[in-house]
């Protein structure tokens, strides 16, 4: 990996340098189907013309490439030896004229990784499905090419493929005399030009638009899967969603779409939730629902394809110059996606969701040791790929929320119009986006960028309620604090509610001030002479990016009275704060499942419940004390399965609390219960239990050593697809077995045999929490490994690897320093391989305060 690194500073020496004027890409496909050549790796042939300009004749510059061989390399008609100019990832380029042309006849490999392009054979009936996927720096292994996101040129792609096949790219394309020949794109960056190629199952429609000055726009709509999956693919409802979300940003962008035709593809083994290849977005299969899901799904999906759409302007149109603005794209893609959401489609509480989920992931991030300002110094292309994170996502939508309270959506929405025609087809750096929201705000933009975008950490926000001798608030201050390793206390624009019963039981809202919050404490004066209230919630609305914290009387209120919450927005904050007092070891574990417990069958929010599920499970495997887990499990397992069987058939929610009392079963009875729900000797009433939910029952059976291979094998049988067989080879790792666990660690650590997907589910097999003395010999195993495991494989399985493998169960002093050791041994380690240790010590040392404090309570 190291060779096929490129530094920032690399990048701005060769932008300075050279400008591209166009390419011309020839791909032949046709070895993807039929025998493989040889013992090495399956290849195709990529041909490349490049007709670039170089400011400084006779300078030398380099083009990218990663390929097992050069045939040809010519520049300028003079036959380069490729011997002496490749080295397996850069293309020497010395004597540059004024005006260049390189031409570059290569092999490159198919992928079985996800990066680049990756070959995909369908178990089910023996096809093969092609797609591309680039970002940050992938494209390099199907053309050669300038891989930076600020050489911008147009480019034409031709594709020849095997009989049969139909082929895709970001413009429209045509078969002539055997060959796919595609229209010219716009300037674009290489990482988001895209081919997909193979008998996917395709359907069309057409988007029109007439615009008030009498324009028409049509957009021709696709959307393609695997034939194994065409039975479940509700294209429509994914049109529908596409036509609302270009009517929204048609509305609020004043910018028509700029890629002629729209094209979404859902592919296998994809590594991403999507990516914004501009007319042809790819999104991973995972987003066609094989079996019976819950709104909350549905809701994601649309999220997600309303975020890609966002990036057809905010990523393809206007590209940020290099990955420290990533963000430019990626937070406002981010909120973009929810703003659209609720704006166009069905999913009004979408901001639920927002608040709920992905500000959760957020915070997480942003209390790492690895956390950075949102605006990042990214120093090469490692860096940047393990940037596309909580930070430069959630928490930059929700800075950009919080920036849209600050500016008002006016000012803000202006600011993006006069943008995208300010910078159209080029790329931009901070300063531009802050100085189109100075002249439509009025606003000094540059001390909300110090203190929101360039610098790190998460501010906590305080109640503190102080009453009068009549029983009326006399002053109500918030008070904010900030860690020692990030001080920063910045301008937070919030809303601050009061909650109170009702006579009807219920707690509702009965004050509320919206203020700017200053230093490190604000009075709300507007809430002086209030009644006395139950419940303070500081950050009402979600309006700004903290975390919330509780004065004793509302965390008391909460703690007997969350149900009560009739604001589905105010129960998902309140949730979420309760969450983040536990990873914060501030509430004890076994305190926030009671909550769980006790409330959350009354959560209307199918999204909150489902992430309710989730923290709980999160609670029970790493926050509570070792010597409650078996309790706790019992008593999660029974919850859930009271909430089961009392949630009304067919619904939504009873299959939520189907799979989460799947995910917590550990006692006799309740295998017991999944075996017989199974096999169809016990039913519930309204529960379908279709193919999805028998492979989320199959797990747990599987890791207690209540099924086993043949048990498996038949299930494969019945499930013979793609996707049954990654459920197969998860559920083979999560066997209680010392042999098992051995083969599952070769398979990953020592063999590249597997797939992405397949190496993805081994190692969510193999980690079960239910087996910590079982995996405790790989602990020492993983920290001597890692390092080659890195060197010697793609970033992308280096990274499943790394983190997947990190020794989490084995949750002592004792891994703590076996991590400390090695990070001390390995200070000269790649800085992204650090990296992902340090996080993932973190956690650890988060996990241990959580059990003391949890087993403090034990005691109390």
């Amino acid at each position: 990996m190291p060779g096929e690194n490129l530094s920032r500073d690399e990048a701005r020496e060769r932008a300075a340098l050279l400008s591209v004027d166009g390419y011309e890409v020839s791909l032949d496909l046709r070895s993807a189907v039929g025998e493989q050549d040889g013992d090495g790796p399956r290849t195709f042939r990529s041909v490349t013309t490049i007709r670039f300009r170089c400011a400084e004749p006779g300078a030398s510059s380099f083009a990218d490439l990663v390929a097992p061989s050069v045939t040809a390399v010519s520049l300028n008609g003079k036959d380069l030896d490729p011997g002496e100019v490749f080295d397996g990832a850069r293309i020497l380029l010395e004597d540059l004229a004024a005006e260049n042309e390189l031409v570059v006849d290569a092999q490159c490999a198919y992928s079985r990784t996800g990066e680049g392009l990756h070959r995909f054979v369908d178990p089910e009936d023996g096809e093969v499905y092609l797609y591309t996927q680039y970002e940050p720096a992938d494209s390099r292994r199907v053309f050669a090419n300038f891989e930076q996101p600020d050489l911008k040129a147009p480019f034409r792609f031709e594709v020849r493929a095997p009989e049969g096949w139909t082929v895709w790219s970001n413009g429209a394309g045509q078969l002539t005399d055997g060959v796919w020949r595609f229209a010219e794109t716009k300037p674009i960056s290489t990482y988001i030009t895209c081919v997909v190629a193979g008998p996917y199952h395709y359907v069309t429609d057409t988007y029109e638009r007439t615009f008030e000055d009498g324009t028409r726009l049509q957009i021709p709509l696709g959307a393609m899967c695997r034939k194994g999956l065409a039975p479940y693919f509700d294209a429509d409802d994914v049109f529908l969603v596409t036509k609302q979300g270009l009517d929204f940003f048609h509305d609020h962008f004043d910018y028509p779409y700029p890629f002629g035709k729209y094209d979404q593809a859902f592919v296998p083994e994809y590594n991403l939730g999507a990516m914004e290849n501009p007319g042809l977005v790819t999104f991973r299969e995972e987003y066609i629902f094989r079996g019976k899901v819950t709104q909350a799904s549905y809701e994601a999906r649309a999220n997600v394809i309303l975020h890609e759409m966002a990036h057809m302007w905010f990523g393809d149109l206007v590209t940020m110059v290099w990955w420290d603005d990533l963000w430019l794209k990626e937070s406002f893609a981010d909120f973009m996606g929810t703003f659209a959401n609720v704006g166009a489609t069905r999913f009004q509480d979408a901001w639920i969701t927002f608040a709920n989920r992905r500000k959760a992931w957020a915070y997480r991030a942003d209390q790492l040791p690895s956390t950075h300002p949102i605006t990042a110094d990214i120093r090469d292309l490692q860096d940047a790929k393990l940037n596309f994170d909580g930070i430069t996502y959630a928490k930059g939508a929700s800075v950009l929320k919080q920036l849209v309270a600050y500016v008002g959506q006016d000012a803000f929405l202006e600011g993006a119009r006069r943008y995208f025609k300010r910078h159209a087809y080029g790329n931009t750096r901070l300063a531009d986006l802050l100085s189109v929201l100075e002249e439509t705000s009025g606003r000094d933009m540059a001390a909300w960028s110090r203190s929101w975008l360039q610098t790190a950490g998460v501010n906590s926000l305080t109640p503190q309620v102080l009453l009068d001798a009549e029983g009326l608030v006399e002053e109500l201050a918030v008070v904010q604090e900030a860690p020692e390793s990030h001080p920063e206390l910045r301008p937070h624009r919030v809303a601050v509610g009061l909650y109170r019963r009702t006579a009807e039981g219920t707690l509702e809202r009965y004050a509320r001030a919206e203020t700017d919050v200053e230093g490190a404490r604000t009075v709300v004066a507007e809430l002086a002479g209030a009644a006395a209230p139950e419940l303070v919630l500081v950050n009402d609305d979600d309006l700004t990016y903290c975390k919330t914290r509780f004065d004793q009387t509302s965390l008391e209120t909460l703690k007997a009275r969350l149900g009560d919450l009739t604001d589905p927005l105010a129960r998902a904050l309140c949730w979420s704060a309760l969450w983040n007092l536990t990873r914060d070891a501030l509430l004890p574990a076994r305190d926030f499942a009671g909550l769980v417990l006790r409330f959350a069958g009354r959560e209307s929010d199918i999204g909150v419940l489902q992430m309710l599920h989730a923290w709980a499970q999160s609670a029970l495997v790493h926050y509570a004390a070792p010597a409650w887990r078996e309790t706790g499990a019992r008593l999660l397992a029974e919850g859930a399965l009271r909430e089961l069987r009392a949630a009304g058939p067919g619904s939504e929610h009873q299959l939520a609390w189907a799979r989460f009392f799947a995910s917590v079963a550990s006692g006799a009875g309740d295998l017991a219960l999944l075996r017989a729900l199974l096999d169809g000797t016990e039913k519930i009433d309204g529960l379908e239990v279709d193919q999805e939910l028998r492979w989320a029952f199959l797990e747990p059976l599987a890791a207690h050593g209540a099924a086993d291979e043949a048990v498996l094998a038949a299930e494969l049988a019945r499930d013979d697809t793609a996707s049954g067989k990654r459920h197969q080879v998860r559920c083979l790792a999560a066997r209680p077995s010392e042999a098992v666990k051995a083969q599952a660690w070769a398979q990953v650590v020592e063999s590249d045999a597997l797939s992405n997907a397949l190496t993805e589910a081994t190692i969510e097999g193999f980690a079960q929490s239910s087996q910590r003395e079982l995996i405790a010999p790989y602990a020492e195993k993983y920290f001597a490994a890692i390092e080659r495991v890195w060197a010697e494989r793609s970033i992308q399985i280096g990274i499943h690897v790394v983190r997947g493998l990190f020794p989490s169960l084995q949750d002592s002093p004792e891994t703590l320093a076996a991590t400390d050791a090695w990070l001390a041994a390995h200070e000269d380690a790649a800085p992204a391989l650090r990296r992902l240790v340090l996080e993932a010590r973190d956690d650890l040392a988060r996990a241990l305060r959580g059990q003391a404090c949890d087993a403090e309570a034990a005691t109390a």
